[in-house]
C-alpha cells in the first residue's frame, strides 16, 4: 500500500485465484485464512499467471500527446498482433527506459482477455466481492529491488514453478525486461513425467516425491525420470536465456532465482547452476513478515510486499474490474433520491428552475463539445498512424526491390563461376586425354574448336598423319576406350601431297 492506502485501509488480503488461497496481513503479520469475506477498510489484490496474458514491448512516438497514448497504444497492439477486433481486450502497460531513443518512447504491454478474468475470479468475487490490484505477476518483482532486498542491477533471472503455471521473468537495472511461460508446471511435469516413465501415475504420487524425496538419495525407480525431466526443464530455459541476450543484448546473467510453490527437499538451484554454470539461489527472500503457521507462497509474501509501496516505487498495471462499492452520491440510487430532494426544491423554487435549467443546458453543451474535440483528435492521430502505416510500407516495398535485384545479380554471377569452375577442368582433361591417345598412334592436332548448340557439346580435331592406318586404329581405339562417353565421326582422309601428310577432321560428341 502507498502512504494513502497505509492510513485508509487496516489490513490487506493477498489472493492466488487458481487455487482460491487467502492470506491476510495485519502490520508484519501474515496468516492464512479459509473464511474471507467482505470488508469495507481491508486492501484486496490477485495476480495474473503468465499463460492467462500476452506481453510485448512496443515503440510509441513521443510526438504523441499523453491524453492519446493509451489509444495509440491500443491501435498498435491490435494491428501488430493481430488480435481479433471483435473482442474489447483489457490492455495495460509500463513504460520502459532501458532503451536511447530521441524520437520513441517503449513500453511493455500486456493483454488479457476479458473472459479469462471473469472465469479466473468469479469464485474470489463470489466471496469477497471486489478486488482492488489485479497485477501480472512478473511485475511483483519489482518490489525485491524497491525494498533493497536485491540491490544490484546486473541483469538477474527469475523462475518459478506453481500448480497451473511456471513463468521465468528477466530484470535488469532493477526493472522488468522480458517473462515468458514455461510448460513445466506441476500438472504439465506429472503428465510429461507419465510420458518419460511409461506408466501412468497419481497426480499425487508425483507431488509426493516432487516434494518430500531427496534426489540425491533415493531409491526410487522415478528417479532416473525425474533426472529426465529436468534435463528438459534446463535446456528449455538454456535456449530461453539464450534467446535473450541475443535479444536484449545481455553479456551474462549475474544470478539465477529459482523455486517452486510448494516446499520441497530438492537443491533444484544446485542442479540449475551445475547445468548452465550460472549463479543460482532459492527463489526465497525475507521480507520481514511474521508468518503465522508454516511457509508462505512466494507470490503470496510479494504482493503483501507490494501493498507496502508508494504509487512511485512500483508497477501499475491494473487489470481489476471488479471496484469498490461506490459513495452514496455516486450510486444510482443515490442519485434518484438526490434527484427526487432536487425536483422539490424546484417545485417551491419556480423562478429558480429556468436558471438551472440553463446552467444544465450549457453544461450538456460544453460536455458534448469536450466529446467533440476528443474524437476529432483521435480521429486525426489514426489517420496521421495510417498514413505513417502507408509510407512504411512503400519503404519496405522499394527496399525489397532492391534486395531481389540485389539477389538476382549475385546468383547470376555464382552460376557463371560455377561454369568457371566446373566446366573449364573438364575440358583440359578431356584435351589432355586424348592427346595421349593421339600421341601413342602417332597422330597430330593441327587446332582443336569445341561447340554447344542445342544441348550439345562437341570437340572437332583437325588430324595429321604421315600414314592414314594410324586414323583408323586410333578410331577404333577411341570407339572402344570412351564407349558410352563420346560418340566419334570421321567422314573422310584425304592426302596433302605438297606437305605429304594425311589429313582428316574427327568429330568427338560429349554423351
Amino acid at each position: 500500500m502507498g502512504k494513502t492506502e497505509q492510513s485508509t485501509f487496516s489490513s490487506v488480503l493477498s489472493i492466488n485465484p487458481y487455487k482460491e488461497v487467502y492470506f491476510s496481513g495485519v502490520s508484519s503479520f501474515i496468516t492464512e485464512t479459509t473464511s474471507p469475506e467482505f470488508k469495507k477498510d481491508q486492501f484486496t489484490l490477485s495476480y495474473l499467471n503468465t499463460n492467462d496474458f500476452i506481453t510485448s514491448q512496443i515503440a510509441i512516438s513521443k510526438n504523441i500527446p499523453e491524453e492519446d497514448l493509451y489509444d495509440a497504444i491500443n491501435a498498435k497492439m491490435y494491428d501488430d498482433l493481430g488480435l481479433d477486433n471483435a473482442i474489447e481486450y483489457k490492455l495495460q502497460y509500463v513504460e520502459s527506459f532501458d532503451n536511447l531513443d530521441e524520437d520513441n518512447r517503449y513500453f511493455h504491454v500486456f493483454i488479457v482477455d476479458p473472459l479469462t478474468l471473469d472465469e479466473t475470479f468469479k469464485p474470489v468475487i463470489e466471496k469477497i466481492k471486489y478486488l482492488d490490484v489485479i497485477i501480472p505477476a512478473p511485475l511483483l518483482i519489482k518490489s525485491l529491488y524497491t525494498k533493497e532486498i536485491i540491490e544490484s542491477s546486473a541483469p538477474h533471472c527469475f523462475i518459478y514453478f506453481q500448480e497451473n503455471d511456471a513463468f521465468i521473468t528477466i530484470y535488469r537495472n532493477q526493472e522488468f525486461l522480458y517473462t515468458k511461460s514455461l510448460k513445466f508446471s506441476f500438472i504439465e511435469m506429472h503428465e510429461r513425467f507419465c510420458e518419460l516413465y511409461g506408466e501412468r501415475i497419481d497426480y499425487e504420487a508425483f507431488i509426493h516425491f516432487l516434494t518430500q524425496e531427496n534426489l540425491r538419495d533415493t531409491q526410487s525407480d522415478y528417479k532416473e525420470y525425474f533426472i529426465k525431466l529436468y534435463k528438459e526443464l534446463f535446456a528449455n530455459i538454456n535456449d530461453i536465456l539464450t534467446y535473450a541476450k541475443r535479444a536484449f543484448e545481455i553479456e551474462k546473467f549475474e544470478h539465477i532465482y529459482i523455486g517452486l510453490q510448494a516446499q520441497t527437499q530438492l537443491q533444484l538451484d544446485e542442479m540449475l547452476e551445475a547445468e548452465l554454470n550460472i549463479k543460482s539461489s532459492p527463489f526465497v527472500f525475507d521480507y520481514g513478515f511474521e508468518y503465522n503457521g508454516g511457509s508462505i507462497d512466494q507470490l503470496q509474501a510479494l504482493m503483501q510486499l507490494y501493498t507496502t509501496l508508494s504509487d512511485d516505487e512500483k508497477y501499475l498495471c491494473n487489470f481489476t474490474t471488479y471496484y469498490r462499492p461506490p459513495r452514496f452520491i455516486e450510486r444510482q440510487s443515490g442519485k434518484f433520491i438526490l434527484l427526487i430532494a432536487a425536483s422539490f426544491i424546484l417545485a417551491f423554487a419556480y423562478p429558480v428552475t429556468y436558471w438551472t435549467l440553463n446552467i444544465a443546458q450549457e453544461l450538456q453543451k460544453k460536455k458534448l463539445q469536450d466529446k467533440y474535440q476528443e474524437l476529432h483528435t483521435q480521429r486525426i492521430t489514426r489517420e496521421a498512424t495510417i498514413k505513417h502505416k502507408r509510407a512504411d510500407k512503400q519503404k519496405s516495398l522499394a527496399l525489397l526491390k532492391i534486395e531481389q535485384d540485389e539477389y538476382t545479380k549475385k546468383k547470376n554471377t555464382l552460376i557463371q563461376i560455377h561454369k568457371v569452375k566446373v566446366e573449364y577442368p573438364m575440358k583440359a582433361k578431356i584435351l589432355a586425354q586424348f592427346s595421349k591417345d593421339l600421341n601413342n598412334y602417332g597422330v597430330h592436332i593441327s587446332s582443336v574448336n569445341y561447340n554447344q548448340t542445342q544441348g550439345k557439346q562437341q570437340f572437332v580435331f583437325q588430324l595429321i598423319t604421315t600414314k592414314d592406318r594410324s586414323v583408323t586404329k586410333l578410331v577404333e581405339h577411341l570407339t572402344q576406350e570412351y564407349e558410352n562417353k563420346f560418340t566419334f565421326s570421321l567422314h573422310e582422309i584425304g592426302y596433302d601431297p605438297e606437305v605429304k601428310h594425311y589429313l582428316t577432321e574427327l568429330k568427338a560428341e560429349i554423351l
